[in-house]
């Protein structure tokens, strides 16, 4: 089983490496982490719930249709995460 800090350190990576102006696909983090498509698509759950940690301190921004989505509001379909685009207050 990968761990949370794994997880997490894994989506901070990624989202670093394309900048504020571009996102990621949770899954593309999944798969870094997993390359098995049985084992990648469990993670999925944990990677949300990772993204959602990390939006609430403001290390990140979730996507939804292409506009930010509050971590505090459920989230629901299809997201994106990229690198937070303002300054980040943790």
């Amino acid at each position: 089983m990968t761990s949370p800090d794994a997880i997490t350190a894994e989506i901070l990576r990624q989202t670093a490496e394309r900048g504020p102006a571009k996102s990621i696909c949770p899954s593309e983090v999944a798969r870094a982490l997993e390359p098995d498509a049985d084992r990648w698509r469990r993670l999925m759950g944990p990677i949300r719930a990772a993204a959602i940690r990390l939006a609430r301190a403001g290390q990140l921004d979730i996507l939804r249709k292409g506009k930010p989505a509050s971590p505090d509001s459920e989230i629901r379909g299809v997201i994106r995460l990229r690198a937070p685009s303002g300054p980040s207050e943790a």
